[in-house]
C-alpha cells in the first residue's frame, strides 16, 4: 500500500507541473465534464469533498473512494438539453491484492441529426456518440487518500472517430475528529490519441478543483466549498458584440472584467440537508454557469441546483434538477444499491 502511495504521489506532484502548461481555450471531449451523477449535479456540478460513502464519487474524484463502498452499484439517466441523453455507470469494489477500486462507464448520446449535401438536399441521417470507461483505485494511510483514474474516451460522429486517453488525480484529508473532508483533484490530464479525419490533435479539458465538506456538530446539514478551472486565473468571457452602456457624454462604455468576477466565477457553494439517515434534500449554486447563460433581463435559477435522496430498503433514489438556462435544464436520476445484500441473501 506504501508503495502505491507513494507512486500516486510523484504522479501528483508530475502533474501539478505540467498542468500549469495547459492554458489553451480550445479543448475537446468536453462531455467529460458533464457531471456523472445527481448528488454532484445536485451541489452545483463540481464537488470534490462529498461522498464518501456514495459509490459515484469516484468520477468526481478518485480519493472519495472509501472502502465502505465494497460492491456498490450506481446507475444514473441523464435528459439533459435537448433529446441529449446521457447513461453512467459506477462499481466499485476491493480486493486482497489489489486494493481498492472502481468501474465506471459514461455514454453521451446526442441522437440522430439529418444529413445533406452541398444544395441541401437529405441525403439521409447520422449519429453523434461519446463514451469513457474508467478505472479508478484509490489507497489510505491514516487520514490521508490518494486516487487515480486512468480513462479511454471515444468520440463518434458519422461513422468517424476520435480517440484520447485520460487519467484524473486526486487526495482527500478526513479530520480524524471532526466531519471535514478537503479534497484537491486534477481532471481530464491527457492526449488525444486519434483526432477527427486528418484534423489537428486537441488539448483535453482540464480542470483542477479544491474543496472542502464540513457538517458541524449535531447539526442536521453538510456544506460544501468547491473551487475549480484553478489552473487558469481569468476565465472570465465577454461577448465583443454585446451593446455596452451608454454614459453621460452619450458614449457608449463597454463592460470590462474586475477581480472580483474573475475570483467569484471559480467557486461553486452546495448544501446537503441531512433530514433522516433515508431522506436528504440538496442544493448547490455555480456562478461560473449563471454568468455565462442567465440572460440579461431574464436570468431564471440559471446556475441553481436542487435535488433529493431517499432510501428504500436497499436501495437509494436520487433525483436532481439543475437549471442552465431559461430555455432548458437538466434532470438526474440515479439509483444506487449495495450488493453486498443480495449476495449475503443468497447465500443464506
Amino acid at each position: 500500500m506504501q508503495k502505491r502511495l507513494l507512486l500516486l504521489g510523484f504522479m501528483l506532484v508530475a502533474i501539478v507541473h505540467l498542468a500549469t502548461a495547459q492554458l489553451g481555450g480550445r479543448f475537446a471531449f468536453r462531455f467529460l465534464n458533464v457531471p456523472t451523477h445527481a448528488r454532484v449535479a445536485a451541489l452545483g456540478g463540481v464537488n470534490v469533498s462529498s461522498g464518501l460513502e456514495d459509490v459515484n464519487a469516484a468520477s468526481a474524484n478518485p480519493a472519495l473512494l472509501h472502502g465502505k463502498t465494497h460492491q456498490h452499484l450506481g446507475l444514473t439517466y441523464l435528459n439533459y438539453l435537448a433529446d441529449v441523453s446521457q447513461n453512467n455507470l459506477y462499481y466499485t469494489f476491493d480486493s486482497n491484492r489489489w486494493g481498492r477500486n472502481a468501474l465506471g462507464v459514461q455514454y453521451l448520446d446526442y441522437g440522430s441529426f439529418t444529413q445533406t449535401n452541398d444544395a441541401g438536399v437529405e441525403e439521409g441521417s447520422f449519429k453523434v456518440r461519446e463514451y469513457a470507461v474508467a478505472l479508478s483505485h484509490a489507497a489510505t494511510v491514516e487520514h490521508f487518500t490518494l486516487g487515480a483514474t486512468a480513462k479511454i474516451a471515444v468520440s463518434s460522429l458519422a461513422g468517424d472517430q476520435a480517440l484520447a486517453t485520460v487519467i484524473d488525480l486526486g487526495g482527500t484529508f478526513k479530520h480524524p475528529e471532526r466531519d471535514l473532508v478537503v479534497g484537491l483533484a486534477i481532471k481530464n490530464l491527457g492526449v488525444m490519441l486519434k483526432p477527427y479525419g486528418n484534423g489537428e490533435r486537441e488539448d483535453m479539458p482540464l480542470d483542477i478543483q479544491l474543496g472542502a465538506s464540513y457538517k458541524p456538530e449535531h447539526a442536521p446539514f453538510r456544506l460544501s466549498l468547491t473551487a475549480h478551472q484553478l489552473q487558469r486565473f481569468d476565465i472570465v468571457y465577454l461577448d465583443p458584440d454585446q451593446p455596452g452602456t451608454l454614459d453621460e457624454n452619450n458614449v457608449e462604455v463597454k463592460e470590462e472584467k474586475t477581480f472580483g468576477d474573475k475570483l467569484a466565477r471559480h467557486f461553486v457553494v452546495g448544501g446537503e440537508f441531512l433530514l433522516s439517515p433515508g431522506f436528504q434534500l440538496r442544493a448547490g449554486y455555480n456562478h461560473l454557469r449563471r454568468k455565462e447563460l442567465a440572460l440579461e433581463n431574464a436570468g431564471g435559477l440559471a446556475g441553481f441546483s436542487l435535488g433529493t435522496s431517499i432510501k428504500v430498503h436497499a436501495f437509494r433514489f436520487e433525483y436532481t434538477y439543475a437549471k442552465f438556462h431559461v430555455a432548458g435544464a437538466s434532470n438526474y436520476l440515479t439509483l444506487n444499491t449495495d450488493l453486498n445484500r443480495f449476495l449475503k441473501k443468497k447465500l443464506d
